[in-house]
């Protein structure tokens, strides 16, 4: 299963604090961020379990980000 999130996620720094965090939290996820895309997309999949996007955003909220899951039929920025 895959989401994609929209965040405020600025800066491969902060990003890659946070992936180690997603990583460590949850071990069965891979995830990344397109810092490029304007809405600074963070993806995550799992094989193993369905992503639990309400923990996911808890996360980055705990960490001073802000997310969003992104409907399926978003425009192109």
């Amino acid at each position: 299963m895959v989401e994609v999130f929209k965040t405020n996620v600025t800066g491969k720094k902060k990003a890659n604090r946070l992936l180690h965090q997603i990583h460590k939290t949850f071990e069965a996820y891979q995830a990344n961020f397109d810092l490029e895309d304007c809405d600074k997309i963070l993806r995550v999949e799992c094989a193993e379990t369905p992503v639990q996007p309400s923990l996911l955003i808890e996360l980055l909220q705990h960490h001073g980000f802000s997310a969003e899951v992104l409907p399926d039929d978003l425009e192109v920025c």
